[in-house]
């Protein structure tokens, strides 16, 4: 069996970072998808495609994976630079405010 180790992205629709701090082992596809000719769902005989297994660190998805007999990749996160503002969320409002006000 083959899998990939990653820590999961945020989502698109947040700024936050939560559910980005656990990595996740996730199964490659052994089976492709068929489409059932009657209902025309997608399907797969696959069971492992459907799980992802959280850990709370790298070292503790890489021993799961070795103490199953998982060829596992892992796919490390891309550095995210901080957005810290001087003065933070409450600047936009403030009376003192240097700039021009935008919105």
């Amino acid at each position: 069996m083959r899998a990939r180790i990653y820590k999961p992205a945020k989502t698109a629709m947040s700024s936050g970072m939560a559910k980005t701090h656990h990595w996740v082992l996730e199964f490659a596809p052994t089976a492709p998808r068929e489409v059932d000719p009657l209902m025309g769902w997608t399907s797969s005989s696959d069971m492992n495609s459907q799980l992802r297994l959280q850990f709370d660190t790298l070292d503790a998805a890489q021993d799961y994976a070795k103490d199953h007999g998982i060829e596992a990749v892992v796919i490390q996160p891309k550095a995210r630079k901080p957005n810290i503002r001087a003065r933070g969320y409450g600047e936009n409002f403030a009376t003192d405010r240097k700039g021009a006000w935008t919105h």
